[in-house]
Parts: C-alpha cells; sequence; structure tokens
C-alpha cells in the first residue's frame, strides 16, 4: 500500500469510519498499471470528510469531496445507493452504511474491487475473476444500468479496447438494441471517451469494434481508411465528424493542418518551414514518412524563418524604388520557396540580382 494514500485512509478510519480504496486504482494496480487518480470510498458523510480533512464545501460534487496532494488527486465519496437517474445523474442519492450496496451501483465488476489500509484486496462481487478472465461484465443488470447511463456503452468499449478485455455478450445485446440513447450523449463526453480510445495502442481495434456494433451514426463520425499515429488530433484528421464536436480553436487549426498537409501528399521543404515539426511528423506518419526522415529533412532546411532570409522587406523597397504593397509579400514568399529548394543561395547579393532579374 502506497504510504500517502494509506495515510488518507488511516485519517478516515482514526475517527471510526471504514475507508477503501475502490474502482480504477485497485484495478490498474492489480494489471501492473501506473495511477494517479484515487477514488475512496468511506461510510463517513460529507460533512464529516471535510471536518477530518479541513477542506471547504467547495469541493462537494453529488457527495463526493475532491482532494490533491500534489501527486496524487483522491476522489472521497460516502457510501451511497442512487434511484431514479434521469439524463445520466441520480434524481436522488441515498447515504448507506455498508460497502456492498455501493459497490452494487457502480459500472462494471473490475472496477468494484477495493483495497484497505493494510493492502489487502476486497472483492464482494467477483470483480477479480473477471479481471483474471479479461471481461467486461456489468454490475448488476446490464440492460437498466446501460440504459441509465449510455456513457457506460462508450466506457465498456473503450475499457475492452485499453485494456484488451473481452465485452459480456450480454453488454453487446444492449448496445445492439439500444445504440440509439448514445445520441443523447453530449459531444463533450463522446470525444472524451474517444479520444481514450485514440490515445490508446489498440486505436484501430477500437474504431473497428465502433465500425462493427454500428456506433459511427450515432456518434456522428465516419471513417474509410485510418492510419495509426501516436497522436490524438492525428486520428480525428482522419476521420469525417459532426461540427458539433467542441475542439478548441487551436485543435481544429491543428486538424485542419494536418488535412492540408495529407492533401498535397508530400512532406516537402516548404511544408516543414510553413508548419510546426509536430504537425508535420503527424502529416507524415499518415502519408508514410517516419520521424527520422521529418526530424533530418527538418534540421536541414536552409532557413527556418522568413527572419534568416539575408534581406528584408526595407531592402526590398530600396531595390526595386517601390512603396511598401502587398508586392513585397509575394516577393518574400518566392524568395522563400527557393532558397528552400536550394535554387537560391541565401546571401545579400545573389537575392538582389534574383530580385531585379525577375521582378524589376
Amino acid at each position: 500500500m502506497n504510504l500517502i494514500i494509506k495515510k488518507v485512509l488511516n485519517k478516515l478510519e482514526d475517527k471510526g469510519f471504514e475507508a477503501y480504496v475502490v474502482g480504477g486504482y485497485v484495478r490498474d494496480t492489480l494489471l501492473g498499471i501506473k495511477s494517479t487518480d484515487v477514488d475512496i470510498c468511506t461510510s463517513a458523510l460529507p460533512k464529516d470528510i471535510i471536518q477530518i480533512f479541513n477542506t471547504s464545501g467547495n469541493h462537494i460534487n453529488y457527495g463526493s469531496i475532491a482532494l490533491s496532494d500534489g501527486k496524487y488527486n483522491f476522489d472521497i465519496t460516502t457510501y451511497r445507493k442512487e434511484h431514479n437517474y434521469d439524463d445520466r445523474s441520480p434524481g436522488k442519492v441515498e447515504y448507506v452504511d455498508d460497502l456492498l450496496t455501493d459497490l452494487k451501483r457502480r459500472d462494471f465488476t473490475i472496477n468494484t474491487l477495493c483495497m484497505d489500509s493494510s493492502g489487502n484486496i476486497i472483492d464482494l462481487l467477483n470483480g477479480k475473476e473477471d479481471l483474471e478472465k479479461k471481461f467486461i461484465k456489468v454490475v448488476g443488470d446490464t440492460s437498466l444500468k446501460l440504459k441509465e447511463d449510455p456513457l457506460r456503452m462508450l466506457r465498456a468499449i473503450r475499457f475492452s479496447v485499453i485494456l484488451e478485455f473481452d465485452l459480456d455478450p450480454e453488454i453487446v445485446k444492449v448496445i445492439n438494441t439500444d445504440k440509439h440513447l448514445i445520441k443523447s450523449l453530449s459531444y463533450t463526453r463522446r470525444m472524451e471517451e474517444l479520444n481514450k480510445i485514440f490515445a490508446s495502442k489498440n486505436a484501430l481495434v477500437g474504431l473497428k469494434i465502433l465500425k462493427e456494433l454500428n456506433l459511427l451514426e450515432q456518434l456522428e463520425i465516419n471513417y474509410d481508411k485510418i492510419v495509426p499515429v501516436n497522436d490524438v488530433l492525428g486520428f480525428w484528421a482522419q476521420i469525417k465528424y459532426s461540427e458539433n464536436y467542441n475542439f478548441t480553436k487551436s485543435s481544429r487549426e491543428v486538424i485542419k493542418s494536418i488535412r492540408k498537409i495529407v492533401s498535397s501528399g508530400e512532406i516537402t521543404n516548404e511544408v516543414l518551414f510553413n508548419y510546426e515539426l509536430y504537425i508535420s511528423m503527424v502529416a507524415g506518419q499518415i502519408l508514410g514518412y517516419d520521424n527520422k526522415t521529418i526530424s533530418k529533412m527538418h534540421a536541414d532546411l536552409k532557413i527556418k524563418s522568413v527572419k534568416d532570409l539575408n534581406i528584408c522587406s526595407k531592402d526590398i523597397f530600396k531595390i526595386l524604388d517601390i512603396k511598401p504593397s502587398s508586392l513585397v509579400k509575394d516577393i518574400l514568399k518566392d524568395i522563400t520557396k527557393n532558397v528552400l529548394d536550394g535554387n537560391l543561395e541565401n546571401n545579400y547579393e545573389d537575392i538582389k540580382n534574383y530580385i531585379l532579374k525577375k521582378w524589376k
């Protein structure tokens, strides 16, 4: 048991409350996966947790208190039972005093495993067996659980993809009959799950599963051929998606740039000059280039910025005896291309003679 986590559990136990690490951290620990997000379930009420950890009520969300020590992010939740789901949220939360009732409200059996302050595993719903069998199984009534929160359909697929686990046929059955409920999910939630799949080494498997389960229409995405890349936006650049997906302005620009480079069909010196190296590398992966080749091309560029040219706008005004105009921008672009292509040496006299010959 990690000493920092043990200390948090002990604080609750010292006040007479039960407390266990639950869910993802325990699951990942047993699988040998490092995690810094720690969920703790406890018999302590929110007011008790606030008092014990001397925190404000501003951190409360559905009876959960969020804490962080800089290394671990803790989410401490009172044992509870949830009733009357509406729009993915329980209409009523009832605090209870036993662990099993709390575990029964959770999504998948592999996420019901608990760990006490001594590092012992508590397994009340056969989660360890499913973990060993590499099996994603819903806690309780599969149909009810997936219908009350359709995000669980995507979470099941995501866990299956990332952990390389099999889906319970009952999950597949419910997805096949009730996949239309996925359209009720916000685009933000859809994107979060898709991003986690795209960030996985098994991203192509995930996309194949989504297609086989006929979920592309529900997710409002489509694709023909996908080349695996080590960047989430690189996947989005190869996918047709609804404009309702909430990308940031900068992310949209990255996707647009990757698509533009890919449509050109090659990585040239001009591409490397005009775009960030990272964007060029992602586009290069899609086009079949290896990163070492692109890195060398970038390192060998004769100039990496217009500022590297041994001539400036004022020089051009003087050489051509003209006033400032948009023509200068065209001239600089022409000079830049020729220097990058090796057709023109980057020295003042050669560039001056080139300007006089072509632009006078």
